[in-house]
């Protein structure tokens, strides 16, 4: 079994960071309350180098912010996109993009669901248990327009969930209880002075 795949398609070898980071820039990440994460994010039309721009700088802000995923809106554009680089419940990498991502329907004979805990880099230093399929299929496209099949167990399957999300106009605090998201922005009251200063040291480390 490969240990890697990249845009969905194996891979022998892969750097420790995606390629595209090393072009991009850090941009800042939006936090929950932001208008732009709470409304349904507009279809890509347009594909060439300012998307692939963008792609590159979603990148290198994932890294910094020590995520597993990124949605073009968690920095503030208003675009059907993400990023990931992910494990799954195997220990398997998944890395890559998509653009205009629509999850799969599943079979509620078929589905299995998971309660587990998720974090979100638009809400810094809270983790809350979120129930979520086990399998995740997504459909979208490449930063060519080329079409594009994401599968993901486990963890991955998560991932493609919560960034698909992100697109929809939501953020995994709507899918807790009042109490719930109470806690979680307790927990971002207290540990969100920590989360922005280990992004500042990776900043420093990985010379952004």
């Amino acid at each position: 079994m490969p240990r890697v795949f990249v845009q969905g398609s194996p891979m022998d070898h892969y750097p420790r960071h995606a390629p595209e980071a090393r072009r991009g820039s850090v941009r800042r990440i939006t936090e929950t309350g932001e208008g732009v994460l709470h409304k349904p994010c507009r279809d890509v039309t347009e594909f060439g180098p300012d998307l692939a721009a963008l792609i590159d700088d979603m990148f290198l802000t994932m890294y910094i912010a020590d995520g597993a995923g990124l949605a073009a809106n968690q920095v503030g554009v208003d675009l059907r996109l993400f990023v990931y680089d992910c494990p799954d419940d195997e220990g398997v990498r998944h890395v890559g993009h998509i653009v205009n991502p629509v999850l799969e329907a599943a079979d509620p004979a078929g589905r299995r669901l998971l309660d587990d805990s998720e974090g979100c880099l638009s809400v810094p230093g809270a983790t809350m248990d979120v129930l979520r399929p086990d399998r995740a299929v997504a459909h979208g496209q490449d930063k060519d327009g080329n079409p594009l099949t994401l599968e993901g167990t486990g963890y991955f399957a998560r991932c493609l969930a919560h960034e698909t999300d992100h697109v929809n106009g939501r953020v995994y605090l709507d899918r807790l209880s009042k109490r719930e998201r109470k806690e979680a922005l307790r927990q971002v009251a207290d540990r969100r002075e920590d989360v922005y200063a280990r992004r500042a040291a990776n900043i420093e480390a990985i010379g952004a």
